[in-house]
């Protein structure tokens, strides 16, 4: 419907905002006259916790709100700060990076306008036949994890509250392989249910989980969100609020009908394996909206929480108010 001759727009997009092009890029085709550029950067690859954008995409929804819609990677830094660089109209990123990114000697000018997905569907991941399986039998084991600045704070918390020593487990970059590291290079590793779990039982690789949420419930934080500069809230809320509805019925979509939801998403992703998304969609589809009757809804309750989580293991230094943090004022009710 729109996957065809994107890259001549898109790579316009690209050097007007001075990054590079990569190959995961995504657009309208044939935006009508009139239509307002929209730019939204991922955290990351493409994967079912964007398939909203998609299906809004390639139905059509953006455009039916006066929208050229344009889905990119990031390729030249931290989604946050191309979003605050407004070389992005929005961003997917994380409550984490927000809290972190408001509280900093300079602070970045964002908010995040809606949650993809409720709840925190990650945690700790061991091998079934490893014996590992709480943090208290984390001591002497090595970790491989992405380097987050909050990611040792929630390894120490989860620890600690069990009565193990921290400073006993050894913490490695992880050299990307995934599950296959476990057992070899790693014991533990930190995954997304709705994604790496499923991918690893597709592969015969059974898992001891341990969710973060149930280890300490200051951990059900949300992730990820949709971020936007404080400049572009002011002076465009009609297009704000336009890209959000577009978004929310994209998604409704995706819930109602994650099997197709995920053939959408495989037509601009054929790398992955279709049954895999199909699996993994299937799992969000019950996550989107859980406990909320508004998609992309947040609370102060979660928001702060998490920010005096951070705070007390010395991630930040102040806890940021809830509303300078993110607004759901464009959310359509």
């Amino acid at each position: 419907m729109h996957r065809k001759n994107r890259w001549k727009k898109a790579a316009a997009i690209f050097m007007a905002a001075g990054m590079t092009m990569n190959m995961s890029v995504f657009a309208n085709e044939g935006e009508a006259e009139g239509q307002k550029e929209v730019t939204v950067i991922l955290d990351y690859v493409p994967n079912t916790n964007h398939t909203g954008m998609y299906v809004a995409l390639d139905k059509g929804y953006y455009e039916e709100e006066g929208l050229a819609v344009t889905i990119i990677e990031p390729t030249d830094g931290a989604t946050a700060t191309l979003v605050a660089q407004q070389k992005g109209t929005f961003g997917i990123s994380y409550q984490e990076d927000v809290t972190i990114a408001l509280t900093a000697q300079d602070p970045l000018p964002i908010k995040a306008v809606a949650a993809l997905i409720q709840h925190n569907t990650s945690g700790f991941v061991s091998l079934a036949d490893s014996g590992i399986t709480s943090p208290a039998d984390f001591e002497g084991k090595t970790y491989a994890g992405w380097g987050g600045p909050g990611e040792s704070a929630v390894l120490e918390a989860c620890m600690t509250q069990t009565g193990s020593d921290f400073s006993k487990l050894n913490m490695v970059i992880s050299d990307g392989s995934g599950f296959e590291a476990l057992g070899k290079n790693c014991d533990l590793m930190w995954f997304f249910e709705g994604w790496d779990n499923i991918m690893a039982a597709r592969n015969g690789c059974e898992l001891n989980y341990m969710e973060c949420r149930q280890l300490d419930e200051r951990l059900d934080y949300y992730t990820p969100v949709i971020i936007a500069a404080n400049d572009v809230l002011e002076t465009d809320p009609e297009m704000v609020s336009a890209f959000l509805r577009a978004t929310a019925k994209g998604y409704a979509d995706t819930i109602a009908d994650p099997d197709g939801a995920a053939e959408i998403l495989f037509s601009y992703a054929p790398d992955y394996d279709l049954e895999m998304l199909r699996q993994s969609q299937e799992y969000l589809a019950g996550k989107f909206m859980e406990d909320t009757d508004v998609w992309g809804s947040m609370k102060d309750e979660i928001w702060n929480n998490y920010s005096a989580f951070l705070q007390e293991y010395g991630v930040i230094e102040e806890v940021p108010a809830p509303e300078v943090c993110y607004t759901n004022e464009f959310l359509p009710q």
